[in-house]
C-alpha cells in the first residue's frame, strides 16, 4: 500500500514536470501543488523508512510545509487570470 502512493506522488510529480516542460505553468502550478498535498498525507500515514528521502525534518513539521506550500500553490494557480489560454 505504501509503494502504491509513493507511486502516486511520482507520477504527479512526472505530470507536473511534463506540463512545466510544455509551457503550461497553470496546470504544472496546480498538479504540483496537488502533489504536495498528497506528499503530506503520505508522511502521516506512511513509515518512515519506506518514504525514505521525503522524510526531511519531523512528522510534524514535514505535514504542515506540505501542507501549507501545496495548499498555495494551488491558489496562486487557481487565482491567477488565465489570459486567454
Amino acid at each position: 500500500m505504501q509503494y502504491a502512493m509513493i507511486a502516486v506522488f511520482v507520477a504527479g510529480f512526472t505530470a507536473a514536470s511534463l506540463f512545466s516542460a510544455t509551457e503550461h505553468w497553470r496546470r504544472a502550478t496546480f498538479t504540483l501543488g496537488a502533489t504536495m498535498l498528497w506528499l503530506a498525507a503520505m508522511r502521516l500515514s506512511c513509515d518512515s523508512k519506506v518514504i525514505g528521502l521525503l522524510a526531511v525534518r519531523s512528522k510534524r513539521f514535514d505535514v504542515l510545509f506540505c501542507t501549507a506550500l501545496g495548499a498555495a500553490m494551488m491558489w496562486l494557480a487557481y487565482s491567477v487570470d488565465s489570459l486567454g489560454s
